[in-house]
C-alpha cells in the first residue's frame, strides 16, 4: 500500500465498485474528490442544480439496478439533491449520494453550510453515514453500495468531511461489491403452486424494483405456463410487454375500469416485487387493511415490508428476479379453473389503450400523437416523464415492450422527466429517448437541457403547454368549481429556448404539425424540443376540465 489523499481513495473505491457515471455539481467541499475524478476512467456528468443531477443518478439506478452516483456539495447542495434521495426512496431505486461536509474541527458550530445529515435525511434513507477518518472510506463505501442494493433497494447519504478528504493516509481497497440475493426455497414455491391451482381468478401484479431483463422474460414464461392475466403497478409498465397475449394492463391512476374490476373480483393477487401502495390499491381500497390473507401472496426482497400493511396469507422473501427465476420452473399444470382470463383481460387491455377511440378539445390531439410515436418509434425508446395529466398520455397509450425503457417517478415528483432523459443516453447512447414535460413540470428542472448540449445527447423533450398547473386545477375545479387560484402559467417560447440552449425547436399548433416536427427533431442531431400547445379543456383523455367543473357543481 501507499499513501493516498481521502479524495483518491474514495474514487478508487467507485472504480472497483463498477461506477462508470457521476452526476454532480461542483462544490469547494469535495475538490479534492472531484482531483481525484480528473485522471479517472469514470465518466463525470457536471449539472446546473443539484436536483437534476440527484434525479439523473436516481433514473441511472433504474436503468442498471446498481446505485446511481451523485456528488453536491453541503448545505444548500444537499437539500437541493433531497428530490432525488426522496424518489429512490418511494421508488426502491439504488442511490448513493456523496455530500461535502464543514471540516472536522469546525462542526457543531453551525459553521459555513453546516447540516447535520443524518437528522436531515434519516427519515428518507436506508443509511446516513458520515465518514471521519480516510481509512475508514473503503470500508463505509463498500457498505453503502450492498445496502442501496440489498433487501429493498433505497438511498444511501455519505458525507465527506472537507479535511478528511486530503488526509493521506494508507488504506486497503474493498472487494468488489456482491450484493447477498435472496431466493425462494423450494417449500415456498409449492406453497405457492397449491395455492394458485385452487384459485379461480387469480391475477399477477408486477411492481417494484430489482428486476433485470432475464426476469422480466422468466416472469413471461411463468404467465404463459400457468395462464395468468398480468398487471403492473403504477408506472412500472417496462415489467411486462404490453403486446405479450396476457397482458391486462396498468393498475395506475385512473386505470382501466375493467382491470379494476378484475382485481377486486379477483381470489388470489400474486404480488411480486412491489408494495401495492396508495396509487396501485385505488389509496389502499383494493384490499382490506391488514386483512385476513386469504388472497394475497406478496414476494418481495425486503422482510420488513411482507405484512407491513397486508395481512399475506403467503408471503415470500425473494429478490423479484430470483423468484421469476424459480417461478419458471414451475411445472405446467394441466388445466387451470381460469382459462381464457388472460385473453379476455388482454382484449380488455387493447381496447382501452386503443388511441383512435379518443377525443379531446383543441387542434392538438394527444391521441393523435401517441398513436403516431406508436407508428414511428422504436419498440425500445426509453420514455421519461415527471409528474402531471400529461403523462397520462404516455402510460396509457404507449406499449412498453423493452426491458429499461421506463423512467418515471411512482413518488409523483415533477422536473424528474427532462434530468432522466438525459441520464438516460448518457447510458445508453444506441437508444432513443422521448422526454415528456408540461410545462410547468419542465420549468423545474429544464435548465437541464443544457447538460443534454454540453454532452451531445441529442433527446427529444416533448412539452405539454396548457399554461397552467394542470393536475392541481383539476383538483380544484372537482373540489372547488370555478374558483382558480394559484395555477395558471404564462410560459416562454419553449422551440425558442431550444434554440437559444444551441439545440432543435420545433412548435406543434396543430395535430398535422407533430408529425414532421419530430421526423425533423430526430434527424437533427442535436437535443431538441417540441413545443405542444395544448387546449387547457383536454385535461384528461375522458373528461374536459368543464365537465369535471360542471359535474363538480351539480353534487
Amino acid at each position: 500500500m501507499t499513501g493516498r489523499s481521502g479524495g483518491q481513495i474514495l474514487v478508487d473505491q467507485l472504480k472497483i465498485h463498477g461506477t462508470s457515471h457521476v452526476f454532480c455539481v461542483p462544490g469547494e467541499s469535495y475538490l479534492a474528490v472531484l482531483d481525484a475524478l480528473y485522471d479517472a476512467e469514470i465518466k463525470t456528468i457536471v449539472c446546473r442544480q443539484e436536483g437534476g443531477a440527484s434525479y439523473m443518478a436516481e433514473a441511472a439506478g433504474k436503468i442498471t439496478g446498481k446505485p446511481g452516483i451523485v456528488m453536491v456539495t453541503r448545505g444548500p447542495g444537499a437539500t437541493n439533491a433531497s428530490c432525488g434521495v426522496h424518489v429512490a426512496a418511494q421508488d426502491s431505486t439504488p442511490l448513493i449520494m456523496f455530500v461535502g461536509q464543514v471540516a472536522r474541527d469546525m462542526k457543531e458550530r453551525e459553521a459555513f453550510q453546516e447540516i447535520d445529515y443524518k437528522a436531515v435525511f434519516g427519515s428518507i434513507a436506508k443509511w446516513v453515514v458520515e465518514i471521519d477518518r480516510a481509512e475508514r472510506i473503503p470500508e463505509l463505501v463498500s457498505r453503502a453500495f450492498h445496502v442501496a442494493t440489498q433487501g429493498r433497494p433505497g438511498p444511501v447519504v455519505i458525507a465527506l468531511p472537507e479535511d478528511m478528504l486530503t488526509d493521506v493516509v494508507e488504506a486497503a481497497d474493498a472487494l468488489p461489491f456482491a450484493p447477498a440475493v435472496m431466493k425462494p426455497g423450494p417449500d415456498d414455491m409449492d406453497a405457492l403452486r397449491r395455492r394458485l391451482l385452487s384459485a379461480k381468478r387469480p391475477i399477477l401484479l408486477l411492481g417494484g424494483s430489482g428486476w433485470s431483463e432475464q426476469g422480466v422474460s422468466d416472469i413471461a414464461r411463468f404467465a404463459e405456463n400457468f395462464e395468468l392475466p398480468v398487471a403492473v403497478s403504477f408506472r412500472r409498465q417496462m415489467l411486462f410487454p404490453a403486446d405479450h397475449p396476457n397482458f391486462a394492463g396498468d393498475l395506475g391512476i385512473g386505470p382501466n375500469p375493467k382491470l379494476l374490476q378484475q382485481v377486486k373480483e379477483s381470489d388470489l393477487i400474486l404480488l411480486v416485487g412491489g408494495r401495492l401502495s396508495e396509487m396501485p390499491s385505488q389509496s389502499y381500497t383494493l384490499l382490506d387493511i391488514p386483512g385476513d390473507g386469504a388472497k394475497l401472496v406478496h414476494i418481495h426482497p425486503g422482510a420488513e415490508e411482507l405484512n407491513k400493511v397486508y395481512r399475506a396469507g403467503l408471503g415470500i422473501l425473494a429478490a423479484p428476479h430470483a423468484f421469476a427465476a424459480s417461478a419458471a420452473d414451475l411445472p405446467r399444470p394441466n388445466s387451470v379453473n381460469w382459462a381464457g382470463a388472460a385473453e379476455r383481460a388482454h382484449a380488455d387491455y387493447l381496447a382501452w389503450s386503443d388511441p383512435a377511440k379518443i377525443r379531446t378539445a383543441g387542434e392538438v390531439q394527444m391521441s393523435e400523437i401517441m398513436a403516431h410515436l406508436r407508428e414511428v418509434m422504436p419498440a425500445d425508446t426509453v420514455y421519461c416523464n415527471g409528474a402531471g395529466n400529461y403523462a397520462t398520455w404516455v402510460h396509457r397509450f404507449w406499449p412498453f415492450r423493452s426491458f429499461a425503457s421506463q423512467l418515471a417517478p411512482t413518488s409523483g415528483t415533477m422536473g424528474y422527466g427532462v434530468p432522466a432523459s438525459v441520464a438516460a443516453k448518457a447510458l445508453q447512447p444506441g437508444r432513443e429517448v422521448i422526454a415528456f414535460a408540461g410545462d410547468g413540470c419542465f420549468m423545474m428542472n429544464g435548465q437541464e437541457f443544457a447538460t443534454a448540449i454540453q454532452y451531445d445527447l441529442p433527446i427529444i423533450v416533448v412539452v405539454v403547454d396548457n399554461g397552467m398547473y394542470g393536475t392541481i386545477r383539476m383538483h380544484q375545479e372537482r373540489e372547488y368549481p370555478g374558483r382558480v387560484s394559484a395555477t395558471a402559467l404564462r410560459n416562454p417560447d419553449f422551440a425558442d429556448l431550444a434554440i437559444a440552449y444551441g439545440g432543435h425547436g420545433e412548435t406543434v399548433r396543430e395535430t398535422k404539425d407533430f408529425a414532421p416536427a419530430l421526423d425533423r427533431a430526430r434527424r437533427a442531431g442535436k437535443p431538441a424540443i417540441i413545443h405542444c400547445l395544448i387546449d387547457p379543456e383536454a385535461i384528461t383523455p375522458a373528461r374536459s376540465l368543464s365537465e369535471i367543473r360542471e359535474a363538480a357543481r351539480a353534487k
